[in-house]
């Protein structure tokens, strides 16, 4: 199973920044640590390229982005400053993901150990993204004619507003987005299937929602491939979360979009999305059992 890392692309940000940049070395630290993987498993991806991107962003956005010509309210909408550090790190970030894509296609399943930048738009960026990873890694598989039909399955607590702007009204893209009714994006976007869930949401309600939502999509929808995005931003301890899951119940998420993904018999690549835990050590501890139950998961699939 390929796992590609992007801790190699250390971000410069003001001390005290909100963004959690250094829960990516720790999770790199930590599945080496705790013997999920080898060092030489973890892959440092090729950065996309511009051909890639402008297959879902816009010349005018790319270039004013790459160039640091994007105006300051522009760049407090992303959240994050400007530096050429940033725009290396999100090309990378977004490389990560369109090889998970292949290797998944071809081997069944891969892991971005980062990605999940779901409110990139194909002209604008905000909340912490930048490029829409997921849509220019579906736009590349599509065009090397590697999965025609393809499913996002969403489980970051904030709704994937710019991921269903950039898909809207296109039959070969099914958008399932399972978030938090009362959190950002304030203005939610339309997806195909979208479930909203109230503050406080905790293990058992929201299983339930999301087993009934994958239910939805195989009656609507038969894909070739899909793209799971993990987030961990919906555990008790998550700062802006506001959701009430476990760490048990986030492996059982987990088990459960696997599960139905295999029974489809779709390949699937995962990103680790979103994570603010009050303490770091916990969001990394969801991605970490994340990345394990995709290893089993690949076990399982290889021994069918």
């Amino acid at each position: 199973m390929k796992i590609y890392r992007t801790d190699n692309f250390p971000v410069p940000l003001p001390e005290g920044h909100r963004f959690p940049a250094g829960k990516y070395a720790m999770l790199s630290r930590r599945l080496i640590a705790d013997g999920v993987v080898s060092d030489h498993e973890l892959l440092v991806p090729r950065a996309v390229s511009r051909d890639e991107l402008l297959r879902v962003h816009t010349a005018e956005y790319v270039h004013r982005l790459e160039n640091g010509r994007m105006t300051a309210k522009e760049m407090r909408r992303i959240g994050l400053p400007w530096s050429l550090e940033l725009v290396e790190r999100a090309r990378r970030s977004v490389g990560a993901t369109v090889q998970s894509g292949f290797a998944a296609a071809k081997e069944q399943l891969a892991v971005s150990l980062s990605g999940g930048t779901h409110h990139a738009f194909a002209d604008r960026g905000e909340g912490y993204c930048m490029f829409n990873d997921v849509a220019v890694a579906a736009r590349a598989l599509q065009a090397a004619g590697k999965a025609g039909k393809i499913l996002v399955i969403d489980t970051d607590v904030h709704q994937g507003n710019g991921t269903a702007v950039i898909f809207r009204d296109d039959p070969t893209v099914f958008t399932f987005s399972l978030h938090g009714k009362n959190n950002f994006p304030l203005c939610k976007e339309p997806g195909d299937l979208d479930v909203e869930l109230a503050d406080g949401t905790g293990d058992e309600a929201y299983l339930s929602a999301l087993q009934q939502g994958l239910e939805r999509i195989g009656e609507r929808f038969s894909p070739e491939m899909a793209f799971y995005l993990a987030g961990a931003d919906l555990h008790r301890g998550d700062r802006y979360g506001r959701m009430a899951l476990t760490k048990k119940g986030l492996a059982l998420r987990d088990r459960q979009v696997l599960t139905f993904c295999r029974k489809h018999r779709l390949p699937v690549a995962v990103t680790m999305a979103g994570g603010y835990g009050r303490d770091i050590a916990d969001t990394v501890d969801i991605h970490v059992e994340t990345v394990r139950i995709c290893k089993r998961e690949m076990r399982t699939r290889e021994s069918t």
